[in-house]
C-alpha cells in the first residue's frame, strides 16, 4: 500500500459522543436521529468478491563495495521476497483486478478466494502503472464476482465500506465516509499519471492495496490504493481509484491487454496562488503547454485558456479533467468549453493515442528471459515531450538483469555506451551480450534523465 508522510498538525481538535447514544445527535443542535446504512449487507455483497493475493518475487538482498563501485553486485544473493495484497472479482470467469503495485516485479502470483480458500496460480492479463491498476486471471469458472456501480454518482458525506486483507487478515471490513473526490496526491511514477482519487476515512492499512471500496448497496465504487500516515499504519485517510477509471482500464486490457489511451495535446495546470490572482479566478484547469499540430490546437483552443466543462461536465481541477479524459479512447470526440476574456467558447476535440493517430494500439512490447523485462518502442508523445530520438521503455521486471541493476519500471533506455538504436530486437540482443563497462543513458518514470554504470563479466 503506498504511503504518503503527513505533516503534524498545529492543533488537534477532538469531537466525542455518549457510547449509550451515538445515534442522537439532539446534543449538537439537530432534533433527528441520525440513519445508518445496513453495512450488514454491504459486506455480504462484497466480501466474497475480494480476494488475496500473495506475491513471490526473487530479489538481490545484500549491498558490498561492489554495489557501490559498479552499481550492482554480481555476487549478491538472490532470495525470495514474499509480499501480499487484495484483489477484486470482476467476472465468473475468473478476472481479478487489483493494484499494479501488488503484483509489480512478481515471479509468481497466488490467488486465495475468499469463499472456500481454493488457491490459484494468477496470469498478468495487462497492466497499467499509469493508474496503477493491473488485471489478473484464474482458471476458476462460477465465481462470486463484483457489481461495480457509477463512481460519478458518489457523493462527498456517503457512507463507504472498505473490504481487504491488511496485515494478513484476509477479510476484513471497515466503514467510513467519503471525505472528498478527485485528489491528486503525486503517488504515481509515470510519465503519465492518472490521479483522481476517492478520499475516505475507512480504515485502510497495508495488505488493503487493491481491495475494495463498496458504497451501501456492495456495489464496487472504488479500488483501495493508497493512505497518508506518518507511520505506514492507518492515520484517517486512504485513497481508492474511481470505478469508472477501474472499469475503462479493465475493459481495454482484457479486449486489447494494451490501455487505449486518450491524449488531448496539451498540458494543464490547476489554478492557484498567483495564478489565480492574475486570472480572477479559483476553478477550472489553465491550458500552459500545447503541442503542435495536437487535438487541441487543431479544435482552436490556445495556450492561456482556462478549461471550465469536459462534454458539459464541470472541471474544478487538473485532477478531475484527467478523470474526464481517462474515460475517452482515441477518435472520441470531446466537446470542451473554455473561458477565454471572460467569455466562454466551446471545441471539439478528436482525441488521439500515443502516436498522434486515432488507431487502436497494439501491444508492441518484446521479451527478454535474459534480461527479466519487456521492452517497447516509445511513442510520439515521449519523443516530443522528452526530445528523444527514439527509445525502449522496461516493464514487467521479473528476475533478470534489470532488477539487478536497479532499474525502475517504466525507464526509457535511450544509448548503452553512446549507441542509439532503432530496432528493439537488435537493442535486446547486444544489450544481452554486452559485456566490460556498460553506460547506459535514458529518461526516469518521472521524467527526469537517468545514468546507469555497470561492470559485467
Amino acid at each position: 500500500l503506498f504511503s504518503l508522510t503527513q505533516k503534524k498538525p498545529t492543533a488537534t481538535c477532538f469531537i466525542t459522543a455518549p457510547h449509550d447514544n451515538y445515534n442522537s445527535v439532539e446534543s449538537v443542535g439537530y432534533n433527528s436521529i441520525v440513519s445508518q446504512p445496513d453495512f450488514v449487507k454491504a459486506s455480504e455483497n462484497a466480501t466474497p468478491s475480494v480476494v488475496f493475493i500473495k506475491t513471490l518475487a526473487n530479489a538481490q538482498q545484500r549491498r558490498s563495495a561492489w554495489d557501490d563501485w559498479f552499481g550492482w553486485d554480481p555476487f549478491g544473493n538472490m532470495g525470495p521476497v514474499s509480499s501480499s495484497g487484495s484483489g477484486v472479482i470482476i467476472s465468473d470467469d475468473g478476472y481479478i483486478v487489483t493494484n499494479n503495485h501488488v503484483i509489480d516485479g512478481a515471479d509468481n502470483i497466488e490467488v486465495v478466494l475468499n469463499n472456500n480458500k481454493k488457491s490459484f496460480t494468477a496470469k498478468v492479463i495487462g497492466t497499467d502503472p499509469s493508474t496503477d491498476l493491473a488485471v489478473l486471471k484464474i482458471d476458476a469458472k462460477d465465481l462470486p464476482s463484483i457489481k461495480v456501480g457509477n463512481s460519478e454518482n458518489l457523493k462527498i458525506g456517503e457512507w463507504v465500506v472498505a473490504v481487504g486483507n491488511p496485515f494478513n487478515l484476509t477479510s476484513t471490513v471497515t466503514a467510513g465516509i467519503v471525505s472528498a473526490k478527485g485528489r491528486n496526491i503525486s503517488i504515481v511514477n509515470n510519465q503519465f499519471p492518472i490521479e483522481s482519487f476517492i478520499q475516505t476515512d475507512a480504515a485502510i492499512n497495508p495488505g488493503n492495496s487493491g481491495g475494495a471500496l463498496v458504497n451501501a448497496s456492495g456495489e464496487l465504487i472504488g479500488i483501495n490504493t493508497a493512505i497518508v500516515s506518518k507511520t505506514g499504519s492507518y492515520n484517517g485517510y486512504g485513497f481508492a481509484i474511481p470505478s469508472n477509471i477501474v472499469a475503462k482500464i479493465v475493459k481495454d486490457l482484457i479486449e486489447f491487454s494494451e490501455v487505449q489511451r486518450a491524449f488531448t495535446g496539451m498540458q494543464v495546470r490547476d489554478i492557484d496562488g498567483t495564478l489565480s490572482e492574475k486570472l480572477k479566478l479559483n476553478e477550472g484547469v489553465y491550458v500552459n503547454v500545447l503541442q503542435d499540430d495536437s487535438p487541441a490546437e487543431k479544435a482552436g483552443i490556445n495556450e492561456g485558456d482556462v478549461i471550465i466543462k469536459v462534454k458539459g461536465k464541470q472541471v474544478k481541477s487538473k485532477a478531475e479533467f484527467d478523470e474526464q479524459i481517462a474515460y475517452r479512447r482515441p477518435g472520441d470526440k470531446v466537446e470542451v468549453t473554455v473561458l477565454r476574456k471572460g467569455k466562454e467558447n466551446s471545441f471539439t476535440l478528436i482525441l488521439t493515442n500515443r502516436n498522434g493517430t486515432t488507431a487502436v494500439i497494439k501491444k508492441q512490447s518484446v521479451s527478454s528471459t535474459a534480461l527479466g523485462a519487456d521492452f517497447e518502442p516509445i511513442s510520439k508523445i515521449e519523443k516530443d515531450r522528452y526530445k528523444v530520438e527514439n527509445g525502449f521503455k522496461v516493464s514487467h521486471i521479473k528476475s533478470g538483469r534489470i532488477r539487478q541493476m536497479g532499474i525502475p519500471e517504466g525507464f526509457i533506455f535511450v544509448t548503452i555506451n553512446k549507441v542509439k538504436y532503432t530496432d528493439v530486437n537488435a537493442f535486446i540482443k547486444d544489450f544481452e551480450r554486452v559485456k566490460g563497462q556498460v553506460r547506459i543513458e535514458g529518461v526516469h518514470p518521472n521524467g527526469t534523465k537517468g545514468y546507469y554504470s555497470f561492470y559485467y563479466y
